[in-house]
């Protein structure tokens, strides 16, 4: 392009371009006025010569496809910072493309890009001119706005811009999601080692050589009807509930379920009976839905409210009724039928959550509790988490007949539906029996490893050591004296890469907790449930030792197995 006409800057410049040597003819020129350019396009050119000085080497492979979107780039960034006002005038895209150095296209591709986003505006015969829609930061802070836009007075930015909502805070500060999800003792959570990968593997791959196009969109009618069918009849064998296939939604899990159902049926500032202690995940499901969960105690029989408590009724009852989560006691039929009858007399929602009624170790599992409703007062719910792995995220809902029309209807709108290939794989994996086989063969496994955890108690502890004594589930608990810390021992074993969580934190606040640790044994192997509680022992006996050296008289740790001394016993 020749040397630069304004001598008495060239120095500067080429100083400062020595190190870039993209950009040379950049450089060399960058104070020049381009011929038919005014002084105030001029002066853009200049500014954007500036932006686009970049160290060497920072430009590899396509160098022209880099500089147009380097362009772009810097010129989006002077508007948005207002160097660039609303109103400027681009410099025509050859003179531009002179001045700097590139091609005609790079400058051209910058601009449509703008023009695209809305950053400027073009006119055939008059140039591209910065738009008025791009907030103009001198016009804000005098506290007056061009081409009627809203005035702003100039003020700091707002201290709290990026604060959450009351709701979004409580949620936060209240959450109890683990980031560990694998491993002694995590709760809830199976072996999915076991899982027959190779057999969902061929049939996936059998829906995936050829897949039918219904299955690659979007769900309807409440998910895949051939699951819908088998899970009905499934459902019916096992759980003895009462059902059509029609009356089943398919969800992604408990918590779409519960989301879905305080969505339709609940309006802001109802109430729900809740379970105490109980699954922290519907608290805070239902406080994110504008639903006031009310705590109520459990005993030996299931959900035990109060008179106080029942002359106030909720609009929702949750309920564990087969493995009470998380101390385990089932339900008593005497408790159910109660609970049916007050739910039909206030017209009451009772959910029920079955979340791993499969797995009990003597007799047949218990029947549900919607399966003894005659009165369409129960939503049955279930999940695939603990029977598969919890990464299918898959469940369901068992709904009274006149509602499922409209939950199907709310689940497409809420939540747009799909997973059709994953639901048309499980019901290949129910039908030809390898889900019945399965949950068979994690049963007998589930069982042995509760009796090695609680075996590995009594040698550490004692035989009369407090444990939950349900022979079911994926978990048990483990208490300990009243006054113990549960928290501080739970957090001193996640250091030793353990995980225990502590009783405790599964009770409302303000509510008579017990202590204990909840130790999941499903996910541990047979050979590492001795050695990892021994791990966990080392933690724990040192937090009562220290209970019992504040206690007066202070006594052995053997000494203090007697009923006085325990929260649950």
């Amino acid at each position: 392009m020749g040397a630069p006409r304004w001598g008495h800057r060239k120095k500067t410049a080429s100083a400062r371009m020595e190190n870039y040597p993209m950009v040379g003819t950049i450089g060399r020129s960058i104070s020049c006025f381009l011929p038919g350019a005014t002084l105030k396009e001029t002066i853009l050119s200049d500014l954007l010569l500036q932006r686009l000085e970049r160290p060497a080497g920072a430009v590899t492979g396509k160098s022209g496809e880099h500089m147009n979107r380097q362009l772009y780039a810097i010129i989006r960034q002077e508007i948005l910072a207002g160097a660039v006002p609303a109103g400027s005038k681009l410099p025509a895209s050859r003179l531009l493309a002179k001045e700097i150095g590139v091609s005609r296209n790079t400058v051209l591709y910058a601009y449509e890009q703008l023009l695209a986003e809305g950053y400027v505006t073009a006119s055939t015969g008059s140039g591209t001119f910065v738009s008025h829609t791009v907030p103009d930061h001198r016009a804000l802070h005098n506290g007056s706005a061009a081409n009627g836009t809203i005035t702003v007075p100039a003020v700091q930015q707002h201290p709290n811009r990026f604060a959450l909502s009351r709701r979004g805070q409580h949620l936060v500060s209240h959450a109890s999601a683990s980031d560990r999800q694998w491993g002694a003792f995590v709760a809830g959570v199976p072996d999915v080692s076991l899982f027959p990968h190779a057999v969902w593997a061929r049939l996936l791959n059998k829906h995936w050589r050829n897949p039918s196009p219904q299955l690659l969109t979007y769900a309807h009618h409440g998910g895949y009807l051939p699951l819908k069918k088998l899970l009905a009849e499934h459902l019916r064998l096992v759980r003895s509930v009462r059902c059509e296939p029609d009356q089943i939604i398919l969800t992604t899990g408990i918590h779409q379920a519960v989301d879905l159902t305080t969505r339709l049926l609940a309006d802001p500032g109802d109430k729900a009976w809740m379970e105490d202690p109980g699954y922290w995940g519907t608290r805070s499901l239902l406080a994110s839905a504008g639903v006031e969960p009310i705590p109520v105690p459990v005993d030996d029989e299931g959900i035990a409210p109060s008179p106080a408590t029942l002359q106030n009724p909720p609009r929702f009852i949750f309920v564990t009724p087969s493995h009470q989560y998380p101390l385990g006691m089932m339900m008593s039929l005497s408790r159910r039928r109660m609970l049916l009858e007050y739910a039909r007399q206030r017209g009451a929602w009772i959910i029920e959550d079955d979340y791993d009624s499969e797995f009990r170790f003597e007799g047949r599992p218990v029947a549900s509790l919607q399966g003894l409703d005659d009165n369409d007062r129960v939503i049955y719910m279930g999940t695939f988490s603990k029977t598969l792995f919890p990464g299918i995220r898959m469940g369901f809902m068992v709904l009274p007949k006149p509602l499922a029309p409209h939950f199907a209807t709310g689940l497409s709108e809420l939540y747009r539906e799909g997973q059709l290939v994953q639901q048309a794989v499980l019901a290949d994996f129910i039908e030809e029996g390898h889900y019945a086989t399965h949950i068979r063969r994690m049963r007998q496994r589930y069982a042995q490893r509760q009796a090695l955890l609680r075996e590995a108690i009594a040698n550490r502890f004692g035989a009369d050591w407090p444990t939950s004594t349900h022979e079911a589930g994926l978990h048990m608990v483990m208490h300990l004296p009243r006054g113990a810390d549960d928290l501080g021992i739970s957090m001193a074993a996640r250091t030793q890469g353990l995980s225990a969580r502590p009783l405790s934190r599964y009770y409302s606040e303000g509510a008579a907790t017990q202590q204990g640790l909840l130790l999941g044994y499903a996910c541990v192997p047979e050979a590492e449930i001795g050695p990892a509680f021994r791990k966990l022992a080392e933690v724990i006996e040192p937090a009562l030792e220290h209970l019992a050296r504040t206690q007066e008289p202070p006594k052995p740790i053997a000494a203090r197995i007697n009923a006085e001394a325990w929260s649950g016993a």
